[in-house]
């Protein structure tokens, strides 16, 4: 972590009472579990380099080098990095937080964005500096105005979909039909088939594809190769695997482990 904080800040994490926005960066070697915490600050998190997964009851949300997640204060949530990180957050106070997103949001990041984080950062050495003031309340305005983009895994609310989506995320291989997975869930296919998409937003194959596609930038940024990744999620054709991963992120996975992802 790059100390210090601004002068005065005991937690920049809680410590409502100090500046508007604080700035505090981490690198991370390896794999890394973030035990479950709130904050009673509002937290935007990003990386410049490597991949976090965040974790919340309602779902998981991936955090490459061109987006971030807001976490609302006092949000329950987890994290696994993946990787070397090279990991940042914003905490923005508690009281100007109103207009900010009320659930945990993928947002992808701006060059301004980036550009005022870097400087804001600079200036832990000069809480008194005038510009200060300005910088944090840029940050505030363009998080409000980030788009959201869907980097997320909606979890099921029932206790018997969560058995299929856990042993999903556990086994992204897997190729059960239907019928299993009705099954394990103890309900009826037709019962799945309609519930699945009212408690998560997709159908259970959506899902699942989803599910292999998110899991699949945790691979890549771990340093598995592209083929590795695609066998391993089960997929039987290295070119399908490729082509879908550039629909859904628009860059290649060779292009993506290159970084190219910043300017899809």
């Amino acid at each position: 972590m790059l100390p210090p904080y601004p002068p005065g800040i005991a937690d920049p994490k809680n410590d409502d009472a100090g500046p508007l926005v604080v700035v505090v960066s981490q690198c991370i070697e390896g794999h890394t579990l973030v035990d479950a915490h709130s904050h009673g600050r509002g937290q935007l998190l990003g990386v410049w380099r490597g991949l976090i997964t965040l974790g919340t009851t309602a779902g998981k949300w991936l955090v490459p080098n061109v987006h971030a997640v807001w976490i609302p204060p006092g949000q329950l949530h987890w994290a696994n990095t993946h990787g070397q990180v090279d990991g940042w957050s914003v905490y923005v106070r508690a009281s100007a937080c109103e207009g900010l997103p009320q659930q945990p949001a993928t947002l992808r990041l701006s060059a301004l964005l980036r550009e005022t984080l870097r400087r804001l950062e600079s200036l832990h050495e000069a809480p008194a500096d005038p510009m200060r003031g300005l910088l944090e309340q840029v940050v505030v305005q363009e998080v409000r105005s980030l788009p959201a983009q869907a980097l997320n895994l909606p979890m099921p609310t029932s206790t018997s979909l969560v058995k299929i989506a856990q042993g999903l995320l556990k086994e992204p291989a897997l190729e059960h039909s239907l019928e299993d997975w009705a099954a394990l869930a103890n309900v009826s296919p037709r019962t799945l088939s309609r519930r699945f998409p009212v408690e998560t937003g997709y159908s259970l194959g959506a899902w699942r594809q989803r599910a292999r596609l998110l899991r699949s930038l945790e691979l890549l940024a771990e340093g598995h190769s592209v083929t590795a990744t695609a066998l391993e999620l089960g997929y039987s054709s290295i070119s399908a695997f490729i082509a879908l991963f550039k629909r859904s992120f628009g860059v290649t996975p060779t292009q993506y482990l290159r970084g190219d992802s910043a300017s899809a």
